[in-house]
């Protein structure tokens, strides 16, 4: 009889744990999706945001890219790109809370400077009860996971895998594409002109340049400020002179810059590039955002670097 009731007492055990189980796997469910944002706040939501505005270019971009143009209801001024987006209400960190509130959002996604800039705003957005989000990747390897977070707040994690996995699988035909390629073209790629700076290792533009089958001549440059921007004076440029085989430059926003000024700067005229006339200028939109068009970057780098191998014609349904 004694050992009949031991017997019964080990299986209730046994039967509670599992319950214990259940319970928690079902509660931490019902608790909602929990992911940490660039400032370290922990958002905790238990459905997909559907009011979102966005502040930041890249955020736009993606949120199209996912399918949801019809949940986006304000966009930063300086957002181009879809060209739909000109139909979306305007937006700026510089407008007082009142102008967003009227909105009602129920998620304002924006970057860093924008939280380091303007945190009053922030702040007040917070009281008055709307989810802030700061978001932007400091280079390729936390792209993906960026475009995976913004899946997760508006509930398109499964278009999110399928977006990451479609860019990887591109990139990798570009890399087989290049892997043969010798000698292989040296590169300097500069960031701000005015300003003598180029990018760190792993920052996106390099990630371009890279799979494209470029060398990186600045690969000893330092990050200033924990960004992917590095200073890279002069004296280093020049000290390369004769290993730049390309003046590879970015231009926007960040750095207005045109050839004649590249080629007139004073000194640069012993830049092997320079001498050949090899300076070219590529969109910054396409190289230096976390988007899926970083592969059109990377396919227009190639087309400047390879002609014969990298043609529109092979690649044009891509890009």
């Amino acid at each position: 009889m004694l050992k009949q009731s031991r017997c019964i007492i080990r299986q209730f055990k046994k039967m509670a744990g599992i319950i214990l189980i259940i319970t928690l796997i079902f509660s931490g469910h019902c608790s909602g999706l929990t992911l940490t944002d660039k400032k370290g706040r922990k958002i905790v939501f238990e459905k997909p945001f559907n009011r979102i505005i966005s502040l930041y270019g890249a955020h736009t971009e993606n949120l199209y890219h996912l399918g949801l143009e019809d949940v986006i209801v304000g966009v930063s001024i300086n957002d181009t790109f879809p060209a739909r987006v000109d139909l979306k209400p305007k937006f700026s960190y510089h407008d007082d809370s009142e102008k967003f509130l009227a909105f009602m959002p129920d998620l304002v996604l924006i970057r860093p400077m924008i939280d380091n800039g303007y945190p009053k705003l922030m702040n007040r957005l917070e009281k008055s009860g709307i989810i802030v989000v700061s978001l932007q990747p400091s280079g390729i390897k936390e792209m993906y996971d960026y475009w995976f977070k913004l899946g997760l707040l508006t509930g398109r994690d499964l278009q999110a895998k399928k977006m990451i996995r479609d860019f990887k699988k591109r990139t990798d035909r570009i890399k087989a594409l290049t892997q043969g390629i010798q000698p292989k073209k040296r590169v300097y790629f500069q960031a701000i002109h005015t300003r003598m700076k180029t990018f760190t290792k792993g920052a996106m533009p390099i990630f371009a340049l890279e799979t494209a089958g470029g060398i990186n001549v600045a690969r000893d440059a330092k990050a200033s400020r924990n960004t992917n921007i590095a200073i890279y004076g002069k004296e280093q440029i020049l000290a390369k002179a004769s290993q730049i085989d390309v003046f590879l430059a970015q231009k926007g926003i960040m750095n207005a810059v045109n050839v004649e000024q590249i080629k007139n700067e004073p000194g640069f005229s012993v830049i092997k590039a320079v001498k050949n006339n090899q300076i070219y200028l590529i969109d910054e939109n396409i190289v230096s955002r976390p988007v899926p068009r970083l592969y059109k970057g990377i396919v227009s780098i190639g087309i400047l670097l390879y002609p014969d191998i990298f043609t529109q014609e092979k690649l044009k349904e891509d890009i």
